[in-house]
């Protein structure tokens, strides 16, 4: 595999970035930790002309209690005691992503807009020659799911619902300003597959707010993957809450690795909301989630075995929450 030729630039500032954004449009790719996008570009994953590299943009590195910049390096959270402390969701998260070496350059950025992954896209050229492409590079339909109009490679990020059940708000720059959103409405559920997200055309992520409210939320983050020291997530799964015994005051839940999108449920645990969890009702809980989600071929295990650890994980999560908080 090698890379193809390609023009680096090196904005200074966010401003720099989005004037770059605005000439380049639709001819380029952010570059952050490369991680993932470097070896895409070695497959010549749908390659473009121009990179831009956020590197020396100041105002995006850094993290606070309060305030993540989005090319945060994940190796400078996790050796931050008191972030990891205050977040655990965010805390087992950021140490389940990849290796100790991918995390000294991955970003949280990144992890956050992360290619999603399929076994029909993630090969090499030739690889894909023989079978004639997909929808999601090259071709023009889906080989998991038939068809011509829907992407179903899967969401393959850790950070995003350990994220999500804090509450998280993103920060993004573009050509028409900048704005704040809910972390979950980042993400186009509604979207074809191809592109995910409710970024504007050259649209950048700036940061990731925390309120201060989810510094008081216990929480946990699971996850499923064959090889425990490397592989993207085959299911994750985030929870966050407050409980008065068995009672829950407050819950959040959230599901990635398992569709193209993570995916925050809030109708269900906002029905928890004053009763107590016990045993059965957990379980009963746990089945509505796994009814909700519909993992498909895409990936190493087989989507029926994924879509029966969803309770799995789902109770041990709710379990982990529930029994701190009695203790």
């Amino acid at each position: 595999m090698h890379l193809d030729p390609f023009e680096l630039h090196r904005p200074a500032s966010v401003e720099e970035v989005v004037a770059l954004a605005r000439q380049l449009e639709g001819h380029f790719d952010y570059l952050a930790g490369g991680t993932d996008l470097l070896p895409n570009y070695k497959m010549h994953l749908n390659l473009k002309p121009h990179l831009v590299a956020l590197e020396d943009v100041e105002e995006l590195r850094g993290h606070t209690l309060s305030r993540l910049g989005a090319m945060a390096r994940l190796s400078d959270l996790e050796v931050d005691a008191e972030l990891m402390a205050t977040y655990p969701s965010l805390s087992q998260a950021v140490r389940e992503v990849a290796t100790p070496l991918v995390r000294a350059s991955g970003t949280l950025g990144g992890n956050l807009l992360v290619e999603t992954r399929c076994f029909f896209f993630n090969q090499s050229y030739f690889w894909r020659n023989s079978l004639g492409y997909c929808l999601k590079a090259d071709g023009d339909r889906c080989h998991v799911v038939p068809q011509k109009e829907k992407c179903y490679a899967t969401f393959s990020g850790d950070l995003a619902p350990a994220l999500m059940v804090l509450d998280a708000e993103v920060e993004l720059a573009g050509p028409d300003g900048r704005r704040r959103l809910p972390l979950p409405d980042l993400y186009d559920l509604g979207g074809d597959g191809i592109r995910r997200t409710h970024l504007a055309p050259g649209e950048l992520l700036v940061a990731v707010h925390l309120p201060a409210a989810s510094r008081a939320r216990p929480g946990t983050y699971l996850k499923l993957r064959v090889r425990p020291s490397y592989d993207f997530p085959e299911l994750g799964v985030a929870a966050a809450g407050v409980f008065e015994g068995r009672t829950v005051r407050s819950l959040r839940l959230a599901v990635g690795g398992a569709d193209p999108y993570p995916r925050r449920f809030d109708a269900l645990t906002d029905a928890l909301v004053g009763q107590e969890l016990s045993d059965d009702r957990l379980a009963a809980f746990a089945q509505e989630v796994e009814r909700a989600v519909r993992p498909v071929h895409n990936t190493f295990l087989l989507p029926d075995y994924r879509r029966r650890m969803i309770p799995v994980y789902v109770r041990r999560a709710l379990t982990q929450l529930r029994e701190g908080a009695a203790a």
